[in-house]
């Protein structure tokens, strides 16, 4: 986006769906890693949410990254096992103080644990951040919710607000796939009132078009449903937000837009 540069004030942030990385079918991650490669490059979030990532993939994005940056991860299943909600974060400008990992379930310190109906396992991602350039604080939590179940989206959306930071003054950012359209489901409306959050989408001061952020390697949709939110605590001022449509040759790095905003705390 258009803040890249290092004396523009405020951080970047944003949240990906990765699309796990196979080789069987179309779409391919060694063809589209490298249009992954030149978006992150354009774009050099200060902070990253993904979802979906791999192990071997998220190291890949890690290669091309480059050594300025890191990440704090754990797959749903344990260790290095199934999928992530990784957070790669630029070690100039973020400290990792402390971090967490939590699963979307009524065991939430079990890893592994799905007991709302869903039959994929889904967990949270959380890191304080200190911000070296300003000297502030922050919590940023990264999730992924259930595909198909509606019951496990909701009990989700209730764990996640009891768990974004024991101070409400320390501000809040909350990346994620939440697989329900904003403004259209209950899991919006419990995100955002019993979190206490806001939809920076809704609160920048600039915006780009609006997109659905899944596309499934089609054309994307003007003013389609967005399932992948950047979401703030109400101090956060929002500069501006975008869907990146960035693609080469007709691949896209991913099934999914990516979503950026440019947050000041």
């Amino acid at each position: 986006m258009a803040a890249r540069t290092e004396d523009r004030p405020g951080l970047r942030v944003m949240t990906f769906n990765l699309r796990y990385a196979s080789e069987t079918g179309p779409h391919p991650w060694s063809e589209r890693r490298p249009v992954m490669r030149r978006l992150l490059h354009r774009t050099a979030p200060h902070l990253l949410g993904t979802q979906e990532g791999l192990y071997g993939q998220l190291c890949d994005i890690a290669d091309d990254l480059g050594p300025r940056y890191a990440w704090v991860g754990m797959g749903r299943q344990g260790g290095s096992r199934d999928e992530f909600t990784a957070l790669f974060y630029d070690t100039v400008r973020l400290f990792p103080e402390e971090y967490d990992h939590f699963w979307l379930s009524g065991t939430p310190s079990l890893i592994g644990s799905a007991t709302w109906g869903n039959t994929v396992v889904r967990m949270a991602t959380w890191v304080r951040f200190a911000d070296r350039r300003t000297g502030r604080r922050f919590h940023a939590l990264n999730t992924h919710l259930d595909h198909l179940s509606q019951h496990a989206r909701e009990r989700s959306a209730d764990l996640i607000t009891t768990r974004l930071g024991p101070d409400p003054a320390v501000p809040r950012v909350v990346t994620g796939d939440f697989n329900v359209a904003a403004h259209r489901n209950p899991v919006y409306a419990t995100m955002l009132t019993k979190g206490s959050l806001t939809d920076t989408w809704d609160t920048a001061a600039e915006r780009g078009p609006q997109y659905g952020t899944f596309h499934g390697y089609r054309p994307p949709v003007p003013d389609g449903d967005r399932i992948d939110w950047i979401l703030a605590s109400p101090q956060v001022r929002t500069h501006r937000s975008e869907i990146s449509t960035f693609a080469e040759n007709g691949t896209y790095p991913s099934d999914h837009l990516p979503v950026q905003a440019l947050l000041e705390f």
